[in-house]
């Protein structure tokens, strides 16, 4: 069993590496001068399915199990993880709400920013999508569970590649440099190690709020699918092949959580 102090250093380290893949995901824009909207589509649908088996196998179910352990009681532990699901996604929800940002397909949000570049409205996007990611992996190693963080980290670093990519290809579709777009997407990934960090403390220093933080990550996780990786990517007119991708991604998270975690 880990000690608080090793918990809090193995997150933050699992999710700098998972946020680091998101480099060199962006590295390949040098190779590339553009990605059709199928590919990019399909590659940001693979990510979100990697996400949502995460929220599930990684975060939601180990949750539950140590709700089970801390009340002797099925039900009740499965609300005390509902309860952190709906939190976090309600925080998104006003983070969304009220801090401006833009999307590459869907276009501004948030509150007026007529003030604020344009780069950076897509920056602030990026980030807020990268950060409950990160959190996640932190909180994966909730108890000492190593194996469980691991594959979290192993699962969240491999979506981050194409998304890396993604983010990239589309920084130089609106006018950016190759460095430029490379530049700023790697640092959107660098959020991660932030998230990480917290979320390994949190479990760590509040042991008895650990399906809470679970769940927290979680519906932080789904929110940002559901409200906006899923909307982005049926936009276009490829919903069928995003569909598949997205559940191409899920069952790998799942293999990997099986076999690693």
């Amino acid at each position: 069993m880990l000690d608080a102090q090793h918990v809090i250093l193995y997150g933050s380290l699992a999710s700098l590496a998972a946020g680091s893949a998101t480099g060199v995901g962006a590295l390949l824009v040098f190779l590339v001068r553009s990605l059709s909207a199928r590919i990019e589509d399909s590659l940001l649908s693979a990510a979100a399915g990697v996400m949502l088996a995460a929220t599930f196998f990684s975060l939601l179910l180990p949750g539950i199990q140590y709700a089970e352990l801390q009340t002797s009681s099925k039900m009740l532990a499965v609300s005390i993880v509902i309860a952190g699901l709906m939190f976090g996604a309600i925080i998104l929800h006003l983070i969304n709400r009220y801090v401006p940002h833009e999307h590459f397909t869907k276009g501004k949000e948030g509150p007026d920013a007529s003030k604020i570049a344009r780069v950076w409205l897509f920056i602030i996007a990026i980030t807020l999508h990268n950060f409950p990611e990160g959190m996640a992996v932190g909180v994966g190693f909730a108890g000492g569970n190593i194996s469980n963080g691991v594959s979290l980290a192993f699962g969240i670093g491999l979506q981050n590649i194409p998304e890396g990519l993604a983010v990239a290809a589309a920084l130089l579709a609106i006018g950016y440099s190759k460095t430029t777009s490379f530049m700023l997407a790697f640092a959107t990934g660098l959020v991660e190690p932030v998230g990480g960090f917290l979320g390994s403390v949190a479990v760590s220093l509040a042991q008895p709020l650990m399906p809470v933080t679970l769940g927290f990550a979680a519906g932080a996780m789904l929110f940002v699918i559901s409200d906006e990786i899923i909307p982005e990517t049926h936009r276009r007119g490829y919903a069928t092949i995003a569909t598949f991708s997205l559940m191409s991604g899920f069952a790998l998270m799942m293999f990997l959580d099986a076999t690693l975690g």
